[in-house]
């Protein structure tokens, strides 16, 4: 059962829209506050595989649309599970930019449904939250790794 609840994620981030739009698609740059590889670039139409190294994951994006400094949206998730992600992005001059993460299209009995938004909502918090100490200050806090230490599983 796919529903119309979603998980939302939002920050400032005080630097230009260019800089932020191309640190979610350039691994190079996205490297230093979420996954640790790459197949490549988020290209419209393509799809790229993100590995986190530290959990020993990997994940297939198909990237849905790249709007320059304005839209992505990706699907991922596994074959019974793929849901929707999008990121949009509004230009406040100055100040900086806005980013809004909505996940959409989850799917399962309530008890899984919740526990999706959950994640994701923690999940795309961390890395916003990531993304703006690493342009901002130039810090990686590494919020994804510290999540779930290794340490706690021996």
């Amino acid at each position: 059962m796919e529903t119309k609840y979603f998980a939302k994620a939002e920050m400032l981030i005080r630097k230009p829209i260019e800089l932020v739009f191309q640190a979610f698609i350039n691994p190079e740059i996205t490297t230093k506050f979420w996954f640790t590889k790459s197949s490549g670039k988020l290209e419209e139409g393509k799809e790229t595989e993100w590995t986190w190294e530290m959990y020993n994951h990997s994940i297939v994006v198909n990237t849905r649309t790249v709007e320059l400094n304005k839209k992505i949206v990706i699907e991922w998730g596994s074959l019974d599970e793929i849901s929707t992600v999008e990121w949009t992005f509004k230009n406040l001059g100055e100040v900086g930019t806005f980013v809004s993460i909505v996940n959409t299209g989850f799917h399962g009995e309530t008890e899984k449904i919740i526990s999706q938004i959950r994640d994701s909502t923690e999940g795309f918090t961390l890395v916003l939250a990531g993304l703006k100490a690493y342009l901002e200050h130039n810090i990686q806090l590494n919020l994804v790794l510290d999540r779930f230490p290794k340490e706690l599983n021996e």
